[in-house]
């Protein structure tokens, strides 16, 4: 490996110190007003191939970096003037050359996609333009390969695309969407070979008569233009493998299928993607489920009431491949749309996912208030068979009115079995536990936008969800379970306080508890927006609307005996028979003021709250008033540089199942019980964000900054005996705030071949919580930081290096702990023999704390070995993943109640074949 360190590190200084010069200069209109965003490209002239290219700052100017020993063709262009063009010769020991362009102005346009298109990177209002092949060097894959090589894009770990740090959440192709409401699906799917033009659309709004009305900063949308052999043809591939693990036992056999279509054609297009596995690679995860949002808008953006139908679900674990024994997935999934004519288009999509993870880890528990340490090892086995559909219609007769029309459907089945052997002590405790979900959703939205005249424009919008989820949980354990909890409280006095566990358990060899739980949810939200054009700088927006939910929430618990009988648990503090209600009648007033280079929107709404809730034969209501301002303010400090700055107050509110009085399951040693005098929290948030995207010196900045205040906060109360818990949700005093920080920052600048880039967060937060019936205060400081070195280049062997580096520190009840991360890594890229590609990934984990007690040291090596003769459809690769074979990982975390720290055992070393056909 350090033999790979000094390779790369020569190869970085070589690239750096090639010969070339600087070739400076300004490109200006006829009467000497300076040009931004135009762009100069450097040829070699013999081959016509691309050298460099560069792109103007607000002052006109540009510079670029030739090699010596060449002549090249220098061409300056910018949308709706002509290009000039311009030979220079650079030979050895060449000085740097000062080189000007003066462009005349068009008399017709017509050519201005053309110019665009030829161009590197071309930048018209709020839309870059990148021509994909300037940044390929010929290694790349996937879509997500390509959007890397961008200037100003990012892909995360997750595979999603980000632009000024904003996650971008719609993709299309060819102006059609892709899979709305996800971008991973898109950088994982689509090949690289046919990306033509890739389209960043900032401040996006798709319907035309809202744009610059509202607040569309954090809307990004990438729009991928095809080359033209994909067009109007079915294209695609097919990828399939087999191989071995490293156990090498017949069962071990490991498989890869993962076919893809894809058409494209002015009316309509179809996307078919396929994907079967037990190596790993989870295309769908269950996290992703339910984060899909289906390109649904936030209903209540800006209004600052914060109340969502939460995930009823059972803390199914959720893994990742570098955290499972085993994976198996299987993955079919869909997207069409068609214009039927020129007033209305329709597209959907469907997505099937059934996945099987078994988990398998050790955890040590420590109980920061009792001091009681559990021991656990677990195996669990789970089963995730996800299904989405969405249709969506768009109508749009004339200019002056849009109808849309979307429904979302998801439903899934998760079950887990899990087997636990739990040590306290000398006593061991062996638990069986079962979880089983069903949960069902349909979403719907209707959005209607009509334009009266220029002075007036109306928006409406009216969505409804309806939810119903249906979580089973079971827990077959030898010890009492809650041993000793209930004889410390006494809210409803359901319990003997003089006995050591709650009255309806029977005596039993082994403890059978089960919980049944149904909670149905419907929350319809609708408001009409209007908006009266003051003049061209200003606008008025005035918002009337409601929010309303009902929720039913029944759970009951009961035992099984030994002979197999029912024991229900028949008191009222073991069943739930709720009826929730919340209501948010609201009306709102913004204005918008674009004043020099600020743009200032404040505004404030009033709101009227009306909560009920009917538990145990009693109805409890709430009524209040809000008022809850909130402004933005934009600086436009220039077209590609600026500073922004949120304000507002928000009050939240919890749904039904933090009212629900009766006790619920959490887990085998952890009961939850509502609080139905529970009321809101108030939020008051600052954030200022500041961006410079700066194509003259291939520098990018990015950086935020974030405060929030919670007055009256909704936090635990929490009883707690040796490892069993009972908590429940209270309103904390307003003297006991709590309290996050964020600081946020990115930089990255390219010299020649080279990308550098910073990644800098900082994260503080100040909770409170009770813990047996005292007030405890938990700090916890998260440091991360991120350098690295990516090069690009076409001859070369490709490259990236860098180190993250990750400190937490943890302050509760007094006892304080730092844990150290440091994970340098790296991966090269590079051709050998002409049709030969390897790719191999290193990374390192050293996991510390500042007492000396841990240290956990494991890394992981990935290598693909690819051969493709020439421009033939077929590919062969070897891959391996896990080379170094290691058989588990350590993970800590640290919560106001207990520390943990585990061990994960992770997949073997797998080696496959594999073999890829293009259509």
């Amino acid at each position: 490996m350090n033999k790979i360190f000094t390779f790369l590190i020569l190869l970085f200084t070589f690239s750096l110190s090639a010969q070339s010069i600087k070739v400076k200069g300004t490109i200006k209109d006829s009467i000497g007003n300076p040009l931004e965003f135009a762009n100069v490209i450097a040829g070699i002239k013999a081959t016509g191939e691309t050298e460099s290219y560069g792109i103007t700052n607000h002052q006109g100017r540009y510079q670029l970096d030739l090699p010596e020993e060449n002549e090249y063709v220098l061409r300056a262009s910018f949308l709706g003037y002509e290009t000039k063009e311009r030979t220079i010769n650079v030979p050895a020991n060449s000085e740097n050359i000062e080189l000007d362009f003066i462009l005349n102005a068009k008399e017709s346009q017509l050519d201005d996609v053309e110019i665009v298109y030829e161009m590197p990177v071309t930048i018209k209002g709020d839309t870059i333009v990148y021509n994909a092949d300037s940044f390929k060097t010929g290694d790349e894959r996937k879509l997500g390969d390509v959007m890397k090589k961008l200037p100003g894009v990012e892909v995360n770990e997750e595979g999603e695309i980000q632009v000024e740090g904003k996650t971008v959440q719609k993709v299309m192709v060819e102006g059609k969407d892709f899979f709305d409401g996800d971008s991973k699906l898109a950088t994982k799917n689509i090949p690289a070979d046919a990306v033509d033009k890739v389209e960043v659309l900032r401040n996006y709004n798709e319907v035309d008569q809202m744009r610059g009305l509202g607040y569309d900063r954090d809307n990004v949308a990438v729009n991928i233009k095809l080359k033209e052999g994909k067009k109007n043809f079915w294209f695609g591939e097919v990828t399939a493998g087999a191989g071995l693990a490293d156990e090498y036992e017949a069962e071990n056999g490991r498989y890869l299928a993962h076919p893809k279509l894809f058409y494209y054609s002015p009316k309509y297009s179809i996307n078919l993607i396929t994907d079967f596995n037990n190596i790993g690679e989870v295309p769908f995860t269950f996290r992703d489920y339910f984060n899909f949002t289906g390109g649904f808008k936030n209903f209540n953006r800006g209004g600052g009431t914060s109340f969502n139908i939460s995930d009823s679900d059972l803390g199914f674990a959720v893994s990742q491949n570098d955290r499972a024994k085993a994976i198996e997935a299987k993955f079919i999934a869909g997207n069409f749309s068609y214009t039927l004519n020129d007033k209305l288009d329709v597209s959907g999509f469907g997505i099937l996912s059934d996945n099987k993870t078994d988990i398998v880890n050790k955890s040590i528990r420590q109980y920061i208030v009792t001091g009681t340490t559990e021991n656990t090892s677990t195996s669990n086995n789970q089963q995730s068979q996800l299904a989405m559909l969405k249709l969506s219609s768009t109508y749009k007769p004339n200019s002056d009115f849009q109808l849309d029309y979307d429904v979302l459907a998801k439903t899934s089945k998760q079950t887990q079995e899990d087997n636990t052997i739990s040590i306290v002590g000398e006593n061991p405790n062996a638990i069986s536990e079962a979880k089983e979900n069903q949960p069902f959703s349909i979403k719907q939205n209707v959005n209607a936008y009509f334009t009266l005249n220029d002075k007036n424009i109306f928006a409406a919008e009216v969505q409804h969800l309806y939810k119903n989820e249906d979580p089973f949980y079971q827990a077959v354990q030898d010890s009492i379970p809650f041993r000793g909890v209930f004889t410390q409280i006494d809210p409803l006095d359901p319990f003997n306080s003089n006995a050591d566990t709650f009255d309806p358990l029977e005596q039993s060899e082994r403890y059978n508890i089960n919980q049944n739980k149904t909670v149905k949810s419907n929350k319809l939200d609708a408001k009409v927006d209007y908006y009266y054009i003051l003049n061209n700088v200003s606008n008025l927006n005035f918002t009337i609307g409601t929010t309303y939910s009902k929720q039913s929430f029944n759970s009951g618990i009961f035992q099984i005996l030994d002979n197999g009988n029912e024991n229900p648990f028949e008191s009222d503090a073991f069943n739930n028979d709720v009826s929730y209600t919340f209501t948010d009648a609201f009306f709102g007033l913004h204005y918008k003021l674009k004043s020099g280079k600020f743009t200032f929107t404040p505004g404030v709404t009033l709101h009227n709250y009306s909560l009920k809730n009917k538990q145990l034969a009693v109805t409890a209501t709430q009524n209040d008033w809000r008022l809850l301002p909130d402004v933005n303010v934009v600086w436009e400090l220039k077209k590609s540089e600026n500073l922004r700055f949120n304000y507002g107050i928000t009050s939240e509110y919890s749904d039904v199942n933090n009212y629900a009085e009766a006790y619920v399951f959490n887990n085998y040693n952890r009961l939850f019980r509502g609080n139905r005098e529970l009321e809101n929290s108030l939020s008051h948030s600052y954030n200022l964000t500041y961006f410079s995207f700066n194509l003259f010196n291939y520098t990018n900045i990015g950086g935020n900054i974030g405060y929030t205040r919670r007055i009256d906060a909704v936090k635990t109360n929490t009883q707690l005996v040796g490892i069993n818990q009972v908590s429940s949700p209270v309103n904390f005093d307003s003297n006991f705030p709590d309290e996050t920080f964020s600081a946020v920052g990115r930089f990255s600048k390219r010299i020649k071949k080279i990308q550098f880039k910073l990644d800098a967060a900082v994260f503080l937060s100040k909770t409170n919580n009770t813990i047996n019936n005292e007030v405890q205060e938990s700090q916890s400081l998260t440091q991360n930081y991120n350098a690295s070195l990516l090069s690009n280049f076409r001859e070369f062997p490709n490259f990236e290096i860098g180190y993250r580096f990750m400190k937490n520190d943890y302050e509760n009840g007094g006892i304080e702990q730092t844990f150290f991360t440091n994970r340098p890594y790296a991966n090269v890229n590079f051709r050998f023999l002409k049709h030969f590609n390897l790719f191999a990934e290193w990374d390192y984990y050293k996991y510390t704390n500042d007492a000396k007690t841990v240290e956990n040291k494991y890394s992981f090596f990935n290598a693909d070995l690819y051969y493709k003769h020439g421009e033939s459809p077929w590919e062969f690769s070897v891959r391996a993943t896990n080379i170094l074979n290691t058989k588990s990982i350590n993970n800590d975390s640290f919560n106001d109640q207990f520390n943990t720290t585990s061990q994960y055992f992770v997949m073997p070393r797998i080696v496959m074949f594999v073999i890829k056909y293009d259509l």
